[in-house]
């Protein structure tokens, strides 16, 4: 007997109409969620990837997480799984999106847009696995059991770069994207502001095209050109609101994971449960974690006055506390917090465990940041580039060297540690130090060559953390992705 199952959803059947264009297109931002993904006791994507870098602590009972501070994996480690799976899932997604909605009857303008914000979404994935894993499957079209890459081959590193990830950051910028979309959904200026990332990651290595830096620094010149009338970036006036529920996906929070209000008081993102220092006893929170702590020598690597640094009782416009104020009685706990990601309503045996709370992935400092470092490796120190960098350190409280006092050398290391100043824990430093080969020194504050220098935590980097393991299962199932990465079986 044949069935014909016409209520039944395909492929084929779906994409009829808008509705079920813009449905489709959402379920694609769903990936991003990858980063907040529960993986093991007090482990997830966003804390894996900052690990490495050498600057924090996280809680004993997990020897994964610990594992990755020693640099000592193992590839059968769920995280690795679970960032590659994830990421991929949501590029099948994206593909399915890009192959089907040219053929959707709906109004021109807009099926450019969603065509658009799924283009970059494909990147964006794509950005975050070749850094992580080097050489991986360059998959673009819908997948069945019958097609050629069912079992894929892995692609070059340039490949995935010069096939997917900036050809489709240039075609999402000629859509008819917004400039803005204050709902956080993708516009020109998050497309360019990552296109100017991807060229700074390409202009070092593995790839090293030094031609990069100027496309670097003219794609980040057209977002900043653009404030605030085309692009509304703007640096919030207090560091509190980085992580509040007010100030979601606002002024210089360019791109976010967002997240809602949980039901039956229960979390959803579960970020302030896994920063704050464990059991500390500031929260309402069932587990305090402790997984994604601050090691002390990183705090005080900072400037002395530098507000970033202020671990003042009560402070909120800071990035760290090791105080806090419960219900009118000062708690102190050690280690230091990421008081960066705390949630302030999660406080107090009154306080919510509805964690709402975004996790952000890309902010105008970066923003400012790239151009000023691009824009010195191409022509050196200019004051132009000195003034992008005065508007971070001016919010910190710091004054800042006009151009002339530096050397190009010492202009590159003045940037560098501001990246690791303003974008701590925001997963760019492992990035960093995959691009340049270079580690921050605290103790020296200077910055050294990653694969001879121990670290704050007793590590030296080893090189084969420069890419993660394709995921033993992954190779288990597909021969083709053979060989394993350097370093790992």
């Amino acid at each position: 007997m044949n069935e014909d199952n016409r209520s039944a959803i395909t492929q084929e059947n779906y994409f009829q109409n808008a509705n079920q264009a813009q449905t489709a297109v959402n379920g694609v931002y769903s990936g991003l969620n990858v980063f907040l993904t529960r993986v093991n006791y007090g482990e997830s994507p966003f804390i894996s990837i900052e690990l490495p870098v050498g600057h924090a602590k996280t809680l004993g009972q997990n020897a994964n997480n610990n594992n990755m501070i020693q640099q000592r994996s193992a590839s059968i480690e769920g995280v690795f799984f679970t960032v590659w799976s994830g990421f991929y899932k949501a590029i099948a997604n994206a593909n399915m999106c890009i192959t089907n909605l040219p053929t959707v009857d709906m109004d021109s303008a807009e099926k450019s847009k969603l065509l658009g914000e799924v283009l970059f979404l494909r990147a964006f994935y794509y950005y975050y696995l070749v850094r992580l894993y080097g050489d991986i499957p360059c998959i673009t079209e819908v997948i069945s059991t019958n097609s050629p890459d069912f079992y894929p081959k892995r692609s070059s590193v340039a490949d995935i770069y010069d096939k997917i990830i900036i050809p489709d950051l240039l075609e999402a910028e000629k859509t008819s994207l917004p400039d803005y979309d204050a709902s956080g959904r993708v516009c020109k200026g998050m497309v360019k502001s990552l296109l100017a990332s991807v060229y700074l990651t390409t202009a070092g290595h593995p790839l090293n095209r030094s031609a990069n830096y100027e496309l670097a620094r003219d794609k980040a010149f057209e977002v900043i050109s653009g404030v605030p009338n085309q692009y509304p970036y703007t640096l919030f006036d207090n560091y509190a609101y980085l992580h509040d529920r007010e100030h979601k996906i606002q002024q210089e929070l360019i791109l976010q994971v967002q997240v809602e209000i949980g039901t039956n008081d229960q979390g959803t993102s579960g970020i302030a449960q896994l920063i704050i220092p464990e059991k500390c006893g500031i929260s309402k929170f069932p587990d305090e974690y402790g997984a994604l702590t601050v090691r002390d020598e990183f705090v005080q690597s900072y400037e002395k006055g530098d507000r970033r640094a202020n671990l003042t009782l009560g402070e909120t416009n800071t990035f760290f506390f090791n105080t806090y104020e419960k219900d009118g009685t000062p708690i102190s706990f050690s280690p230091i917090g990421l008081y960066k990601y705390w949630l302030e309503e999660a406080a107090g045996n009154n306080g919510d465990q509805k964690s709402d709370e975004n996790y952000t992935l890309l902010r105008y400092p970066e923003v400012l940041l790239i151009y000023a470092e691009a824009s010195n490796e191409v022509s050196g120190p200019s004051q132009a580039a000195v003034e992008q960098i005065k508007k971070i350190r001016d919010r910190a409280g710091l004054s800042t060297p006009d151009a002339g006092t530096f050397t190009k050398d010492s202009f590159r290391e003045f940037i560098w540690k501001e990246r690791y100043h303003e974008l701590a824990f925001e997963n760019k430093a492992y990035f960093d130090i995959l691009r340049t080969w270079k580690a921050y020194d605290l103790k020296n504050n200077r910055f050294v060559d990653a694969f001879t220098f121990q670290n704050e935590s007793g590590v030296t980097f080893k090189k084969q953390y420069l890419n993660w393991p394709i995921p033993s299962i992954e190779i288990n199932t597909n021969p083709n992705l053979n060989p394993q990465n350097e370093g790992w079986s």
